[in-house]
C-alpha cells in the first residue's frame, strides 16, 4: 500500500471539547476502545477487505488522522505516513476456530492499546471461523460515540451480495432506529441545549441567550438541569460486590446465541413495557444469578448501569463525534420474581424519560475536555464510583447485509467502561434477532460466559409466565412463586 506522500501539507484541526475527555479517559486498566466482531458466513478474501476499507471507511477524513494530545488541548492531525497495512491485519487463529478461541482472541485485542502514534483504530481479518471468517474491529471512543460507528460500520456493507448504488441500507435503519434511539423520549426539545453546552464547555454566558427560543427552554427547565447536576453528584456509590473492586489489565468478552426478535417483541405486549425493558430485567436477572453463584448476598440490592442516550438525530451521525450523554439505570438483582423485576426496571425507566440526567451528563464531559488531567481523572473516580456496570442497547437492520461480498451473520460490539468500572453490558438488534453481549474485568470477572449463558433462560421465564398470564389482571398481581422450583434455578452448560 502506498504511503501518503511526506510533502503534503499535514492538516491539523481541534478536537472537540467532549471527544478530548473520551481521549483523556483512558488508562491501562480501562482502555476507550469499542470493540466489535462481525462473523461472516463464508471466507472473506483479505484483498476484498482491503478494498473496502480504503474506498468506504477512508471516506471518512477523520479517519487518516491522529489523535495529539498536548498541555493546551488535543487536535486531531493528518498522519503523513498512513499505512492501510498497519490498520488492516490477516490473523489465524490455532486449530478448528470456534466461539471460544474468537472470544479468546477478542478479549486479548480489547486488553491490548492502540498505537497512539498512529490513527487510534485497526481491523483484524480471523480466517476459518466456523467456515467462514470473522472481523475483529477496534476504535478508539475519541473518533465517535456507538451511534455514529455503527452507522460507519454499516456503510461498509450492502444489502446484496453484490455491491451497487443507491442502496436503501442507510435509509432504513435511519427510520427504525430514529424511534428505538428515544427510548428514554423527551430529549428532542433538549438537543439545543446539549449543543450549546459542548459548544461554551457549560461556559453559560451573554451570546447563549441570543436565541429566544433557547432562553425560553432554559428559563423554564434551569431549575430542573441544576437538581439533576446536584442529585448526581450526591448520589451514593454503587454497593460492594464482587463486581466492584481493584481492575486488572486485562479483560474477557462474551456473546450469547441470539434470541428471537419477534419473541422479544410479543413479551413485550404482553407485559406493556418496551423491548428495552425486557432486555434489561433479563441482564439484571443473569447477574443476579451469578452473583449468587459467587456467594453474594443479593436479597434486596439494587446494582447501578451507566447507560448511554443519543442526543442528536441519526442522519448526523456520520459527522462522527461524540453527542450523548449518561443515565444511571437501577437493575434490581435483588428481586427474585422475574415480573416483579420487569416491573421495576420499567418504572425506572419511565421515570427516566422525564429526567435531565443525559444533558447534564454531556455538558460535564464537555466541562472535563477543558479541566486539567488530574481533576478529570478524579471526577471519573467520583462518578464511576456511582455504578458497577455500563449497558447499552443499539438499534441495527432488519435485513441480512454483505460485507466485500460475504453475508454477514451475527454482531456484537462492547463500549468502554470509565473509571473504575468493569462490567459492560452489549445489546444490539440485527436480522431480526437480539445479539447480548457481555465484557469483564479479568479480576472481577474473569468467566463472563458465566453470566452470558444465563441470558437466554431469564428471558425464556418472561416468556413461559407471559404465556400463563391473566390478561385482565395487572402484572403486579402475578406470582411466580410457585414455578420458582423449577424455572428459576440457572440453566448451565457443559
Amino acid at each position: 500500500m502506498a504511503r501518503q506522500q511526506t510533502t503534503e501539507k499535514i492538516r491539523r484541526e481541534p478536537m472537540s471539547r467532549v471527544d478530548t475527555a473520551w481521549l483523556r479517559m483512558e488508562k491501562p486498566t480501562n482502555l476507550m476502545m469499542i470493540t466489535g466482531v462481525l462473523m461472516f458466513a463464508t471466507p472473506m478474501p483479505i484483498d476484498r477487505l482491503r478494498k473496502v476499507i480504503k474506498q468506504r471507511f477512508l471516506s471518512y477524513p477523520r479517519f487518516r488522522q491522529k489523535a495529539v494530545d498536548g498541555s493546551t488541548g488535543a487536535i486531531w492531525e493528518d498522519d503523513a505516513d498512513f499505512d492501510l497495512d498497519w490498520h488492516v491485519r490477516l490473523t489465524a487463529l490455532p486449530g478448528r476456530a470456534g466461539k471460544r478461541e474468537l472470544e479468546r482472541f477478542a478479549s486479548n485485542l480489547a486488553s491490548t492499546p492502540l498505537d497512539k502514534t498512529k490513527p487510534l483504530w485497526q481491523f483484524h481479518l480471523v480466517e476459518s471461523y466456523r467456515g467462514g471468517s470473522a472481523l475483529v474491529s477496534r476504535i478508539h471512543h475519541c473518533y465517535a460515540d456507538g451511534i455514529a460507528l455503527v452507522q460507519v460500520l454499516l456503510s461498509l456493507t450492502d444489502v446484496t451480495a453484490e455491491a451497487g448504488k443507491g442502496s436503501d441500507l442507510e435509509s432504513a435503519w435511519l427510520k427504525d432506529g430514529e424511534s428505538s434511539s428515544k427510548w428514554l423520549g423527551g430529549f428532542e426539545r433538549y438537543r439545543k441545549i446539549g449543543s450549546q453546552v459542548l459548544a461554551k464547555g457549560i461556559q453559560i454566558g451573554t451570546q447563549f441567550y441570543k436565541d429566544p427560543s433557547l432562553a425560553a427552554v432554559l428559563a423554564h427547565e434551569g431549575r430542573e438541569i441544576a437538581r439533576e447536576l446536584g442529585n448526581a453528584i450526591t448520589l451514593s456509590d454503587d454497593p460492594p460486590t464482587v463486581l466492584k473492586g481493584r481492575l486488572g489489565v486485562s479483560k474477557r468478552v462474551a456473546w450469547a446465541e441470539p434470541l428471537d426478535l419477534a419473541e422479544v417483541k410479543a413479551v413485550s405486549r404482553a407485559y406493556r413495557c418496551t423491548v428495552n425493558d425486557v432486555l434489561m430485567a433479563s441482564a439484571a436477572g443473569a447477574l443476579r444469578s451469578y452473583l449468587l453463584d459467587r456467594g453474594e448476598h443479593v436479597d434486596g440490592l439494587t446494582l447501578r448501569a451507566t447507560v448511554p442516550v443519543n442526543l442528536r438525530p441519526l442522519k448526523h451521525a456520520k459527522k462522527l463525534g461524540n453527542h450523548f450523554g449518561l443515565v444511571f439505570l437501577d437493575l434490581p438483582v435483588g428481586e427474585d420474581n422475574p415480573v416483579r423485576r420487569l416491573e421495576r426496571v420499567a418504572a425506572h425507566m419511565q421515570e427516566l424519560k422525564t429526567s435531565r440526567q443525559a444533558i447534564v451528563s454531556f455538558g460535564l464531559l464537555a466541562a472535563l475536555g477543558m479541566a486539567p488531567v488530574g481533576i478529570q481523572r478524579m471526577a471519573l473516580d467520583l462518578f464511576s464510583r456511582k455504578a458497577t456496570a455500563v449497558a447499552t442497547n443499539v438499534p441495527g437492520p432488519k435485513m441480512p447485509l454483505y460485507m466485500a461480498g460475504q453475508k454477514l451473520s451475527e454482531m456484537m460490539f462492547w463500549v468502554p467502561q470509565t473509571g473504575n468500572i468493569g462490567v459492560g453490558i452489549s445489546i444490539m438488534s440485527y436480522c431480526d434477532h437480539v445479539h447480548f453481549g457481555l465484557i469483564g474485568d479479568g479480576r472481577l470477572m474473569p468467566d463472563p460466559d458465566a453470566v452470558i449463558r444465563r441470558f437466554a433462560p431469564e428471558f425464556e421465564k418472561l416468556l413461559y409466565l407471559a404465556m400463563l398470564g391473566d390478561w385482565d389482571e395487572q402484572m403486579s398481581t402475578w406470582d411466580a412463586e410457585l414455578l420458582h422450583a423449577n424455572l428459576l434455578e440457572p440453566q448451565t452448560t457443559s
